[in-house]
């Protein structure tokens, strides 16, 4: 007798290339057996006329808290990981996350910003979205090349993250442009040494040269062939913008030649970051992007910014702040459109959130237990819908990919990408014997995201059941508040770290 069989629902499983009617027994958290007539057990979920499928990871979400987990529990996500830019210290972070408690699984890779702002201008501050604004203040770490000794320090402290179990290195080079590729080389030979995967925000992303995004791939492809080092490209869409399509060349053909590089997108035409990063203080700013200062939006109040002078009044007041960048206009522009898909559908790309955490008007992060969020909890649609969305536009409504195909870009592919390096992943994004057990079920038919600019924090529907370990989180589209199943995603963990 199992703990737990899902009967009668359409298994979709990207690994074995199943897409049938099949049942799925777990026992201790792990999956059992995948079959037919499994036999009794304790407790059954009857799936019939629903879509069973492994839980969907995302390599990139910022939000990392109960409210977050819950909102990204109802977009289909088991597995919640804080990849581009990471953290510091790894441990302590590890550590707080484990104490608390967590709905979803959870891990990060090591952040190098705050490598660079601990060796260059003496801050040492655990990192976090405020501690991230307060630190842009000076600006030495964003804009000066790291002297032989500050080089040393910045090594040195991914190198500790690392050891303490820190999936990756986390790379926000478009915060931090003026660090020199002396020192980007050393940071991806110590990835490539240590056998794990980078994670980029690529340096520029005009559509212009001097410093276009094609500069930034050209360099990021040259770190993947001179060092060898895994580059994963974080958030395909917004870093290449209007010039995706040159991007994608460029990168397909260093694919092809066998260099390490995997890309990401989200299915949105919006990004989101804090205010005080450096490309929005940029003089040639409309220019090189071919955006207005009006594209710049405030979260906390929807404001956009009339000009350059107000910007940069702003970053000095509060530079924490999160604010919306409106790049491509996907409702009423075909050819951003085609360069949305172009990313979003980028062959063995992942899907990935970039979620932000959740703010209130008051700018500050919300952390708290409430559940549905606060009314005025606000942050991005693709921090409450990503998964949904690509999976109901672009597999159900388009058909632009095979159902089998889509659940591959949100479960497989991302766990695929990090399998070399990460044991534990390994035994997620796959439905077979011996597998964890996180697993989705929903109904294809009305899954759909539902939060929009104008409100942010509406869950999405179709998430009947959402498995994490195999403990419920989602029971019959209700969430389980007491729920907090989630384990930690950790590679192994250095002796005395």
């Amino acid at each position: 007798m199992s703990g737990l069989v899902i009967r009668g629902g359409r298994v979709v499983d990207p690994e074995s290339g199943i897409d049938a009617v099949a049942e799925i027994a777990l026992l201790d958290g792990k999956i059992a057996a995948v079959g037919t007539g499994l036999g009794e057990a304790e407790r059954v979920i009857d799936a019939t006329g629903l879509v069973v499928a492994p839980g969907f990871i995302d390599l990139h979400a910022h939000g990392q808290s109960i409210p977050a987990d819950r909102m990204q529990a109802f977009d289909g996500v088991t597995t919640t990981l804080d990849l581009e830019a990471g953290v510091m210290p790894v441990a302590s972070w590890y550590r707080r996350q484990a104490e608390q408690g967590r709905i979803l699984n959870y891990g990060a890779s090591t952040n190098w910003a705050f490598a660079r702002i601990g060796a260059m201008v003496g801050i040492n501050e655990e990192s976090s979205l405020e501690a991230f604004g307060r630190a842009m203040r000076d600006p030495r770490w964003m804009d000066n090349i790291a002297s032989d000794g500050e080089q040393a320090g910045i090594i040195a402290r991914i190198a500790q993250g690392l050891d303490e179990g820190g999936i990756g290195i986390g790379i926000l080079n478009a915060y931090a442009p003026g660090a020199g590729v002396q020192e980007l080389t050393a940071v991806c030979q110590l990835a490539a040494a240590q056998g794990v995967p980078t994670f980029t925000h690529i340096a520029y992303m005009s559509r212009i040269d001097p410093k276009s995004a094609v500069e930034a791939y050209i360099r990021l492809i040259g770190y993947a062939g001179a060092t060898g080092a895994h580059m994963h490209i974080c958030h395909f869409n917004s870093s290449s913008k209007t010039d995706v399509e040159r991007c994608a060349e460029l990168v397909m053909k260093a694919q092809a030649q066998g260099l390490p590089i995997t890309v990401e997108a989200y299915p949105y035409g919006t990004g989101s970051t804090v205010l005080a990063a450096a490309f929005f203080s940029d003089p040639e700013f409309e220019t090189r992007n071919g955006t207005g200062y009006d594209s710049v939006q405030r979260v906390a109040d929807g404001r956009r910014f009339r000009d350059r002078q107000e910007l940069l009044a702003a970053q000095a007041e509060e530079p924490s702040t999160l604010v919306l960048w409106h790049i491509l206009d996907t409702e009423n522009n075909e050819q951003h459109r085609r360069m949305l898909d172009l990313s979003v559908l980028y062959p063995g790309g992942a899907i990935a959130s970039d979620a932000m955490p959740w703010s209130l008007p008051d700018a500050t992060t919300y952390t708290g237990d409430t559940w549905p969020l606060p009314e005025d909890a606000t942050s991005h649609p693709r921090s409450a819908g990503t998964f949904t969305r690509f999976l109901r536009h672009w597999v159900r409504e388009r058909q632009a990919v095979s159902l089998l195909d889509g659940i591959a870009k949100c479960t497989l592919i991302p766990a695929e990408i990090l399998a070399a390096s990460t044991p534990a992943m390994r035994d997620k994004g796959r439905l077979r014997r011996g597998a964890d057990a996180d697993i989705v079920v929903f109904d294809f038919e009305t899954l759909t995201d539902r939060a929009e600019f104008t409100a942010m924090n509406r869950p999405a529907e179709g998430v009947k059941h959402l498995l994490v370990n195999g403990q419920a989180v989602i029971s019959d589209g209700v969430m389980e508040v007491a729920a907090r199943p989630g384990q930690p995603v950790r590679r192994p963990v250095a002796s005395g770290a």
